[in-house]
C-alpha cells in the first residue's frame, strides 16, 4: 500500500502548529473530504493526485465549517466524489463501527483496494455495497500499480482500504526496508507522519534522527482524540533527549519537519549577458537569444531585454517587444 501512496505521487501530510504538551487541538478549519472509521484529527493527509481532486483524512466531528448529519439511508447521496484515491479506515472489531462517510466513499467509488477482498467483502455485504473490489496487498502491488494509476488518469474515484484500521502509517518491521523507507521520507518536503510503538519511540527517534538530521522540527502527539491527549514539540535532537529516560504511554504519532526546498539562485547580470553574447554568436537573432535565455533561466524577458538594450545597444524586434511582459 506504501508504494502505490508513494506514486500517486506524493502524500502532503499536514499538521497543525501545537504547543509544548498542551491538551486538544487548537480551533482549526480543515478541508476534508474523506472517510475514517474513527476521529483521528492529526492526519489530515492530503493526496494530490495530478490535477485531480482528492483524499483528504480526517475526523469530520473536528471540522467546525461542516455540520452536515448523514442518515443511515444518505450515506450512498451527497456531492460526488472528486477524482482520486481515498484512504479509508474500516473497523478493527464490530463491523458498526464506522462513519457515514466511510460508508458514502465506498459506495460511491469506482473500485475498492483490498488487502483480502474475502475479509473485506464481509463488511461490504454487511452494508449492501456492491462496489467492486480488487486485491492489492505487498505480494502484488507491483503489478497493480500500472493499472491502478492509469484508471486514476482515467478520472477514477478509487477506495484504499486495510483489512482493519488506517491503511499504511507503520514501518517495515525489518531493519532494511525501514531504512529505506526513511531515506525516501526524509527527503520529501512534505511533513512525514509515522505511527510509533510507545516502548519504541526513543529508538525510532534514534533512527529517524540519522536520516532527518537533529535539526528537524517534530511533533509527537499522545492518545489523540482521547480525554488525556498531549503534544510535544521540539528538534529531533531534543526528543531523543526527552525520551531517553521518559517511556510514554497509549499510542504514539510522530510528525516530522519536511525537507527545506533549496533556493535556486537568479543568474548574474554578468551571467545573462554571456548567455546573450554566446547564442548570438552561434547565428541566433537578438529576439531569439533573449526569448531561449529567459525560457532557460526563468528570469522575466522584459528584464533581459533591458540588459539586451544596455548591452548590445540593438532594439529587439517589435512582435518580441509586445510580449516582453511574458
Amino acid at each position: 500500500m506504501a508504494m502505490l501512496i508513494l506514486r500517486v505521487p506524493r502524500v502532503f501530510p499536514l499538521a497543525p502548529t501545537v504547543l509544548l504538551w498542551r491538551s486538544r487541538f487548537p480551533n482549526l478549519v480543515y478541508d476534508v473530504t474523506v472517510a475514517t472509521s474513527m476521529p483521528l484529527p492529526l492526519l489530515y493527509f492530503s493526496i494530490l493526485y495530478r490535477r485531480n481532486g482528492v483524499l483528504s483524512f480526517c475526523s469530520s466531528s473536528q471540522n467546525p465549517t461542516e455540520t452536515t448529519v448523514l442518515s443511515s439511508d444518505e450515506t450512498s447521496k451527497g456531492s460526488p466524489l472528486k477524482s482520486g484515491l481515498y484512504l479509508v479506515a474500516t473497523p478493527i472489531g464490530n463491523l458498526e463501527d464506522i462513519t457515514l462517510r466511510a460508508l458514502r466513499i465506498l459506495r460511491s467509488a469506482d473500485v475498492i483496494l483490498s488487502e483480502d477482498t474475502r475479509h473485506s467483502g464481509k463488511l461490504l455485504q454487511h452494508y449492501n455495497i456492491k462496489t467492486p473490489l480488487l486485491s492489492y496487498h505487498k505480494f502484488n502491488e507491483s503489478q497493480r500499480e500500472k493499472t491502478i494509476l492509469r484508471r486514476l488518469q482515467q478520472g477514477d474515484v478509487v477506495a484504499l482500504i486495510s483489512d482493519a484500521g488506517s491503511p499504511v502509517g507503520f514501518l517495515p518491521k525489518q531493519a532494511r526496508s525501514r531504512r529505506e523507507k526513511l531515506q525516501v521520507c526524509a527527503d520529501e518536503t512534505a511533513t512525514q507522519i509515522f505511527f510509533v510503538p510507545p516502548h519504541k519511540l526513543h529508538q525510532f527517534l534514534e533512527e529517524t534522527s540519522s536520516f532527518f538530521s537533529d535539526s528537524r522540527q517534530c511533533v509527537i502527539a499522545r492518545e489523540i482524540t482521547k480525554l488525556h491527549e498531549e503534544f510535544w514539540q521540539g528538534t529531533l535532537g531534543e526528543a531523543k533527549a526527552a525520551f531517553s529516560t521518559h517511556q510514554p504511554k497509549g499510542e504514539i504519532t510522530l510528525l516530522i519537519e519536511g525537507k527545506a526546498k533549496s533556493i535556486v539562485e537568479a543568474p548574474s547580470e554578468a551571467q545573462l549577458e554571456c548567455e546573450l553574447r554566446d547564442l548570438i554568436s552561434h547565428g541566433h537573432s537578438l529576439s531569439t537569444a533573449v526569448k531561449l535565455v529567459s525560457e532557460g533561466t526563468s528570469v522575466k524577458r522584459k528584464t533581459i531585454y533591458s540588459l539586451a538594450l544596455r548591452k548590445f545597444g540593438k532594439p529587439v524586434e517589435a512582435e518580441d517587444d509586445s510580449n516582453q511582459d511574458n
